[in-house]
């Protein structure tokens, strides 16, 4: 069974087992815990704690949750793919962190494929002292198996069978499977037809690229985790022009806050584009209208369209609307009255005094600075 997109309320978890993913036992008071979790080969970090959800992941999150609290019970196996970068890994071990938690003595082992194809080849030839039938033992007696971009091992005939074999034998034992691919398993090349079937008798969920509400969070999770200091102006700039993946988005991160360190001066919006320039590919110039102004303005303040242009007078709306005014007035030749229907039929007069007042707040205001230099770099790159 194959879902893509978001319906997580085909998921049947339970709700305080998503809001506490942990127990109250910290690794401290748990002896052989950190020992379990070198052996199941986990990355210390990757935890459902540590992992951002958002629209892009909701599904997949929420599979992972409800085959960690029942192994080998619901959504067996799981089967997750997505572009590299994307959390895929995370979220795997993000599951036998929590069951190991639950159970120190759960036998469970993250690997990838090509190092699951070296141990076999290793085994046959009885290498670092494994022999084939302790191969088979390693990986046939586990609780959990996750292994990571399936697609390298498809097509190698030997390795492809000694899979199917303990794919088998785990799931026969209703033992959890986790597979992670950059592909669905109908995409995968030369994958043999009993594998596909295999694969597809549990759950397949997709990850997508995060939107920017989402890349945002990451970069305050990433802020949060390392006792980082972040503008919000940085932040909403790395999340709006670093778009490929979380891995590059948390490294853009990284890369401003270690030159900020090495040349003792604080981030700033000017240090994170000099760093990343070359990290972001400019976007097609956009025709400069007052109305693709007033989208950017209401976008960076994350209001809608109908917000700007409609009668509500609280500060939220009226600042923003005004700054709207300001820059239609500065960037284009448009006539004002022109601007003033724009901006729900508001009158000259209202769209002078609308602009005077920003020019007037700029001359005092360095906050107020700052937001219309980031908008202008918005509007026309």
């Amino acid at each position: 069974m194959e879902i893509t997109g978001i319906y997580t309320e085909i998921l049947i978890t339970d709700e305080e087992g998503l809001k506490e993913l942990y127990p109250k036992k910290n690794q401290e008071e748990q002896p052989g815990l950190e020992e379990a979790l070198k052996n199941a080969n986990l990355n210390s970090r990757y935890t459902f704690d540590s992992f951002v959800v958002g629209s892009s992941n909701a599904l997949a999150h929420a599979a992972c949750v409800a085959a960690a609290e029942m192994p080998g019970e619901q959504y067996n196996p799981l089967y997750i793919y997505g572009g590299a970068g994307l959390g895929k890994t995370h979220l795997m071990q993000s599951v036998a962190h929590y069951i190991l938690q639950q159970n120190k003595n759960a036998k469970i082992r993250y690997v990838t494929s090509e190092t699951f194809i070296n141990e076999f080849v290793d085994s046959i030839r009885n290498k670092n002292n494994i022999s084939p039938a302790e191969f088979r033992r390693k990986y046939r007696e586990l609780d959990v198996l996750l292994i990571d971009d399936i697609q390298f091992l498809i097509g190698k005939e030997g390795t492809q069978e000694e899979f199917f074999h303990t794919f088998n034998a785990l799931y026969d034992n209703r033992k959890q499977i986790i597979i992670a691919s950059d592909k669905p398993p109908k995409k995968i090349d030369n994958i043999e037809e009993r594998l596909l079937s295999r694969f597809e008798v549990g759950l397949t969920v997709d990850i997508q690229l995060p939107d920017v509400e989402t890349r945002m969070a990451i970069l305050r999770k990433k802020e949060e985790l390392e006792g980082y200091n972040i503008d919000n102006e940085v932040i909403k700039y790395i999340a709006d022009n670093i778009k490929s993946n979380v891995r590059e988005l948390e490294g853009a991160l990284t890369k401003v806050v270690a030159k900020s360190r090495l040349i003792k001066q604080p981030v700033t919006l000017s240090l994170a584009e000099e760093l990343l320039k070359d990290n972001i590919t400019p976007a097609e110039k956009k025709e400069l209208t007052p109305k693709w102004i007033i989208e950017v303005v209401a976008e960076h303040h994350g209001l809608s369209l109908s917000d700007l242009v409609s009668k509500r007078k609280n500060k939220e709306i009226v600042i923003p609307r005004q700054i709207a005014m300001y820059l239609c007035r500065e960037m284009t030749s448009i006539p004002l009255n022109t601007v003033g229907e724009l901006l729900g039929g508001r009158d000259h007069s209202t769209i002078i005094h609308g602009c005077d007042k920003i020019s007037k707040e700029l001359s005092t205001n360095e906050q107020l600075q700052s937001t219309i230099e980031v908008l202008r770099k918005k509007i026309s790159p």
